[in-house]
């Protein structure tokens, strides 16, 4: 009789790099829990960590923000230029300065951001703490690459970004859903940023992310980009150049007569809000008149609802691989059929302002 292998996957190498003596033990609580991850280090300070990193030779890191001495996104930006790790942030979502500061750690290369854990004897510390271990694991698997220039990737090289077809008569653009996932705030933000500031269409944006964070997300992009960014609210009508961002845990969609939809209904493939959701509420309402936009993200959230857009004649889009931090769920979307047109991160904008001005995309 042949015996089945027992042999385990190995553990996942976790560094944390935390100032707080309370929670760094209590974050050496969490992870110690679970049995497919293991501490190779533990440091107070970015200091330390670039130290230890070398010997320790974590998979992943969990990284505080605000550190004495080197704060976490000069940290995170010297791990991603001189030995890429993934990183996942771990950071107060009730603190405005350390949401800013999280955010731009995420422009700098970290992958994620998660509530930072208070006392086990919080409700809401379990699904904290489960969170934290979930998004390490998942995170460990993901390729980084030394910080670059996007479009760094593709330049020179023989790719061919053909047109897409020409919007038919009638059929003129009247509002924009962006969805993205792991990697999704910096490229929200290359995009967004790119468009002009008399773009003449309302955006409607979806980014997986945990319900604590996504005001501080919304009022981050709203400052690094020149149009108005909020948080989308029930009922209201959107308007010409500005963005509306699904709040947290709720989906956001366009209702048949033309306003912002915010509901709690079950999620889609496991995520609300769902990029599928919004999606798939601009196939009903829009048809044609719709563009979508579908940017890097792990899964596949996203892919059918894209789908149903472009079998409703809408224009749609999907992050080429050479820019996707996680290629998974533009992946998705170009194996369905769902993209009329795959582009490089740094020629979506562009592609969009010619869209809405009736010329082609060369």
């Amino acid at each position: 009789m042949t015996g089945l292998s027992t042999t385990a996957a190995p553990r996942v190498r976790v560094m944390l790099v935390e100032d707080s003596l309370v929670v760094r033990q209590l974050l050496i609580h969490i992870v110690g829990r679970d049995a497919r991850l293991e501490i190779v280090a533990a440091v107070a300070s970015g200091e330390e960590a670039l130290a230890a990193l070398a010997t320790a030779r974590p998979d992943v890191i969990s990284m505080d923000i605000r550190l004495p001495g080197i704060d976490g996104l000069e940290t995170t930006r010297r791990i991603m230029a001189e030995q890429p790790t993934p990183i996942v942030v771990v950071a107060d979502a009730v603190e405005d300065s350390s949401l800013r500061i999280s955010m731009n750690a995420l422009r700098a290369g970290a992958l994620s951001v998660v509530e930072k854990p208070v006392a086990t004897t919080h409700a809401g510390y379990e699904a904290v703490a489960t969170q934290i271990c979930t998004q390490l694991r998942i995170m460990a698997d993901v390729p980084v690459i030394r910080r670059r220039a996007i479009g760094a990737e593709w330049a020179g090289k023989a790719r061919d970004f053909s047109a897409p077809p020409p919007v038919p008569r009638g059929a003129a653009p009247s509002l924009v859903a962006i969805a993205a996932s792991t990697g999704g705030p910096p490229a929200l933000a290359r995009v967004i940023g790119a468009l002009p500031l008399d773009f003449p269409l309302p955006v409607l944006v979806v980014q997986h992310m945990g319900a604590a964070f996504m005001e501080g997300f919304a009022a981050w992009l709203n400052g690094v980009v020149g149009l108005s960014v909020t948080l989308a609210r029930e009922g209201e009508r959107p308007e010409a150049g500005r963005v509306y961002v699904a709040p947290g845990d709720r989906h956001l969609e366009l209702s048949p007569c033309g306003t912002l939809r915010i509901t709690d209904a079950a999620p889609v493939g496991g995520q609300r809000p769902a990029a599928t959701a919004l999606f798939r509420s601009l196939a009903r309402n829009a048809g044609a008149r719709g563009v979508g936009v579908l940017l890097t993200g792990m899964g596949e959230d996203g892919a059918a609802g894209l789908l149903d857009m472009r079998r409703a004649g809408a224009i749609t889009v999907a992050e080429d691989e050479s820019t996707a931090v996680v290629f998974g769920m533009p992946a998705a979307a170009i194996r369905m059929g769902a993209a009329g047109h795959v582009l490089p991160l740094d020629r979506v904008a562009a592609h969009l302002t010619r869209i809405v001005a009736g010329g082609s995309a060369s």
